[in-house]
Order: structure tokens, then C-alpha cells, then sequence
């Protein structure tokens, strides 16, 4: 790290001189605007750009060449994560009916994008979302409660034997992934641009905590959908009353494992942290429990009963790693 003296000019004015290789390796010439940005931590941050290019504020797609729905989708998921408010959609011919279709699909499922201009042969879309009007606290919170009560839900269909109530918590996952692609987008733009995160008041070097608390509870959601899709086959099976407090008493724990977690980050306390971490030794064997009945049974259902014994055991896990997540950030703090 280099050192430069704080020099006074005129009497009020403070000053102090740049690297010269900084200065040539960022092309910067005389009289020149640089941005100067004090950052949250107190520290100030001198940028060679006071402003972004628009060529790296879009991202334009040739679809003369592509014929997957599927690969279109995810290049968009793709240009959206990185952070680009506008994606431009192009072809040389006329548009074909199912790049139309994954396009406002895309703008339906993610959370900003819209459709702003459309012809025969382009589709223009914008982000109209401002970042700082979703900040990650608010998401991460929001992808809690929903997790939380999908797995809650898959648990009351085994008790209510209700198949309906099982699918319509397989059709929740999209709720879950585009919160996981808002704060995926979010933190790169952060990390991009250090000017946004004091707009959204978080320090650079907490952006991927969030992003790694969303991905975490984006896995909680995707085993509560694993349990969704093996339900029906334990319904069928008309489970006994004592089985099906067995399993859902180990769902409850995991659950509960995982609100302690939240709690512990929402109040910035080890000790219920560590605390968290613990029970999921209880946790396993309330699923060995779940484990000994799948073994006097057959088929379908000692599968079904062994998967949803592993998904219950790994959301608890998934919870434990958010604690020991915290823990780490507090320590560091």
C-alpha cells in the first residue's frame, strides 16, 4: 500500500496526489472528472468513471440460431444476474412465436423486467426495478417465510392425506428461485458498483453473506419439494397415525432448526448460533426413526420414505450452515 501526505491549498481546500501508474493504467488525462465515493466503513474510494457505459448497461442476444426455449430462458437468467437493465433481443428474420413466448415468460417469473419495445425483428427489455427498493435483508426475510411454510404445508397434506395441497407446494418453487435471482443480481451489482452499496447501506465485503443465505435457502425449498413430489406415495400408502407423527416431528424440528438460525442472524447472537448447531444431533435421529420404518417396508414407499428422511435431515443441515454463516460474520465484525 502506497502512503501520500493530505496537503492544504487555499486555505480550506485538502489534496493529495495520485499514483502516476494508476493514473496511466486507467487512462485518465488532465482536467479529467474522477468519482470520489466515501464509503460506509469510512473509508474513501476514488473510481477512474464517475459514470457506466451503456454498452456495459445491455446486453443484446442474436436468436437467428437458436431453437431451445430452454437455452434461451437461461441466457436471460444469465444477462439478468449480471446485472444488465436492458436486454435486447434480435433476429434478422421475423421473431419466431416461442422466442416471444420465453421472453415475456422471462419478464413473468423475474422480478424488474418488462417488456418496453417490440417490433417484428426486436424485443427490448428493461429493468424497472431500483435496487435499494428490495434490500437483501428484506428478501432474505422473505425467502424464510416462504420456505418455512412449504415445508410446514407438505407436512399438513401427510396429516390431512390431501394430495392437492402437496402439488400446490411444488408450484411455490419459482416464488423461491426468483428471490434467488434478485439478490444474485443485486450482489453484483454491488460488487460492481460502489456507489450502490451505500445507497442500499451495506458494506461491500457483506454482499456475499446474502448472496450465500439465499442460496442456502433456496436448497431448503428445493427439498421441500423433493418431499412434495414422494407424498402421494406415503398418502396411498395410508400411513398409521404413530408414522406419521414420527415424520412430522422430525419436519418440525428441521423447521424449527432453521427459525433458530434466522432468529440468531436477526439478532446477531452466537450463543443461540452455536446453540442451533447442536440440535441438529437430534435432528438425526428423529430421521434414523423415519429411517427403521422405510426398512419393514417395500417399494415405492421405503423409497419415498428414505428420500424424504434425507431432505428432512438436510434442510435442518442447510439451517446449521446459515449459524455457522453468522457466526463467522460476528466473529469477523
Amino acid at each position: 500500500m502506497e502512503t501520500r501526505k493530505v496537503q492544504v491549498t487555499g486555505g480550506s481546500s485538502y489534496i493529495i496526489t495520485l499514483p502516476k501508474e494508476w493514473i496511466i493504467s486507467a487512462k485518465i488525462k488532465k482536467n479529467d472528472p474522477v468519482g470520489v465515493v466515501v464509503q460506509s466503513d469510512g473509508n474513501l474510494l476514488i473510481t477512474p468513471s464517475t459514470t457506466v457505459e451503456a454498452s456495459h448497461m445491455t446486453k443484446e442476444f442474436n436468436v437467428d440460431n437458436i431453437t431451445d426455449s430452454t437455452y434461451l430462458f437461461r441466457l436471460l437468467i444469465g444477462a439478468y444476474i449480471s446485472g444488465y437493465p436492458n436486454i435486447v433481443i434480435k433476429s434478422n428474420s421475423e421473431i419466431q412465436p416461442f422466442v416471444r413466448d420465453c421472453v415475456i415468460n422471462f419478464t413473468q417469473v423475474l422480478i424488474g423486467p418488462e417488456i418496453v419495445e417490440e417490433d417484428d425483428h426486436t424485443i427490448i427489455t428493461k429493468d424497472l426495478l431500483k435496487p435499494t427498493e428490495m434490500p437483501f435483508d428484506k428478501t432474505i426475510k422473505r425467502m424464510f417465510l416462504l420456505v418455512k411454510s412449504m415445508h410446514e404445508n407438505v407436512m399438513l397434506a401427510l396429516v390431512e392425506r390431501d394430495r392437492n395441497r402437496a402439488n400446490e407446494v411444488i408450484h411455490r418453487d419459482m416464488d423461491v428461485d426468483r428471490l434467488q435471482w434478485l439478490v444474485a443480481r443485486q450482489a453484483n451489482m454491488v460488487l460492481e458498483d460502489f456507489s450502490l452499496s451505500n445507497k442500499m447501506e451495506i458494506k461491500q465485503s457483506n454482499v456475499m453473506f446474502y448472496y450465500t443465505m439465499s442460496r442456502i435457502l433456496e436448497r431448503v425449498g428445493d427439498h421441500a419439494i423433493i418431499i412434495s413430489k414422494y407424498m402421494p406415495v406415503l398418502i396411498d400408502k395410508k400411513l398409521s397415525g404413530k408414522n406419521v407423527d414420527i415424520i412430522k416431528s422430525a419436519s418440525d424440528l428441521s423447521i424449527r432448526i432453521l427459525s433458530r438460525s434466522m432468529e440468531s442472524w436477526q439478532k446477531k447472537d452466537i450463543a443461540l448460533a452455536n446453540e442451533t448447531i447442536e440440535s441438529v444431533k437430534q435432528l438425526k435421529q428423529e430421521c434414523r426413526k423415519i429411517n427403521d420404518i422405510a426398512a419393514h417396508m417395500k417399494g415405492e414407499p421405503a423409497v419415498a420414505l428414505s428420500s424424504i428422511s434425507e431432505s428432512i435431515r438436510r434442510t435442518g443441515e442447510y439451517a446449521t450452515d446459515i449459524s455457522e454463516l453468522m457466526m463467522n460474520r460476528l466473529v469477523n465484525d
